[in-house]
């Protein structure tokens, strides 16, 4: 069976001619060249440049991936929150490694981020999540995350039931907090004329810091 398409996707492509990064230019630290890109990402106002794909596996190494929103990151790691008990959390706990993939397709740029993942403090998801809206902190006690429910008017229920039993004082949900991914790999990819595209990679050394390494397209 064939299928029809309005467009014929093998003919969807782009020229990249925006942009290019080389060594000289490039940050000694990948937490310096992250924030020069993110900084461009925010200047140019992309919708929701914090938006990235969470790659994990489970124990027998079945991958899964979604969107989550960076919520901070310096030179310990980037740093994300979600419900521990959903799949992401579950997969984690199984096998505490990821990637993360930022895609800024508007300037034809993407970084990706390999390492460890470890769950930030109590005390520093107490304080991001009491900075969030309340209906998001209702949002958290509501979902069963990742778990099969009945129907949208169970969502709903679980909801109003929070607010009852919460009001405006929501605690944190002890199954709620931060993971912090530690990178030992960071790449940054630039589009380039031709296919050519740049690729920087970073590598975090035993003692020597980071190695940049130019990768082919």
């Amino acid at each position: 069976m064939s299928l029809r398409f309005a467009v014929n996707i093998a003919d969807l492509r782009h020229e990249y001619m925006q942009s290019g990064l080389d060594e000289k230019n490039a940050a000694a630290d990948p937490f310096k060249q992250f924030e020069r890109w993110f900084d461009a990402a925010t200047a140019a106002r992309l919708h929701l440049p914090n938006a990235v794909i969470l790659a994990t596996a489970d124990a027998q190494g079945a991958p899964s991936a979604r969107a989550v929103l960076l919520k901070n990151y310096d030179p310990g790691g980037f740093v994300f929150y979600t419900n521990y008990a959903s799949r992401k959390g579950r997969e984690l706990a199984a096998n505490p490694h990821a990637c993360l993939l930022f895609s800024w397709v508007e300037l034809e740029r993407q970084v990706c981020i390999e390492g460890p993942v470890l769950k930030v403090s109590a005390a520093e998801s107490d304080a991001y999540f009491a900075s969030r809206p309340l209906g998001s902190r209702l949002g958290a006690w509501a979902s069963p995350q990742s778990e099969t429910v009945p129907d949208r008017a169970a969502l709903e229920a679980r909801f109003a039931d929070a607010r009852r039993r919460y009001g405006d004082a929501v605690p944190r949900p002890p199954h709620w907090g931060g993971f912090r991914v530690i990178p030992h790999a960071i790449e940054f990819w630039q589009g380039r004329e031709n296919r050519l595209h740049d690729r920087l990679r970073y590598r975090r050394g035993d003692k020597s810091g980071w190695t940049i390494e130019r990768l082919a397209p």
